[in-house]
């Protein structure tokens, strides 16, 4: 599992506290965030490393599904001080959610139907979504 920066609050943010300065001027829209995520064996949980933009670190972190739209993802220094936040999916599920879903035992969400015949016979013809589940930060999920 892996994941990028994909919507940002205030367009044309960059990668200003990466150490490494020649990254300082990328764009953060489109960066990778959740890096070499592995399945832990037994257990409903990914670990892997979290790149943190605001201080231009990386993080030695782990996923969990809390259920069919909530990740909790924890990141740790030192291993022993961990922080962490929930992460809420975009609403509605993009169509190659059952494909990525996490869990074996949580429901698959259900797609909604195509409004028109049209519709549903152009959604019918297009190829499988490779981008996988959209989820975003706490301060953007509550931000209403």
């Amino acid at each position: 599992m892996w994941g990028v920066v994909a919507w940002e609050k205030t367009p044309g943010g960059r990668d200003t506290h990466n150490p490494d300065s020649a990254k300082q001027s990328r764009p953060t829209l489109g960066m990778a965030i959740l890096i070499d995520m592995k399945k832990k064996a037994g257990a409903d949980q990914w670990e892997g490393q979290v790149y943190n933009a605001k201080d231009g670190q990386l993080y030695s972190s782990t996923i969990t599904p809390l259920d069919s739209d909530h990740l909790e993802i924890k990141g740790c220094v030192l291993g022993f001080l961990c922080g962490g936040e929930t992460w809420t999916r975009v609403a509605p599920p993009i169509p190659s959610s059952p494909v990525n879903s996490m869990a074996k035992g949580t429901q698959k969400p259900i797609a909604p139907a195509p409004k028109t015949a049209v519709a549903a016979a152009t959604a019918a013809k297009k190829p499988g979504d490779q981008v996988g589940d959209i989820c975003v930060l706490p301060e953007v999920a509550h931000a209403h």
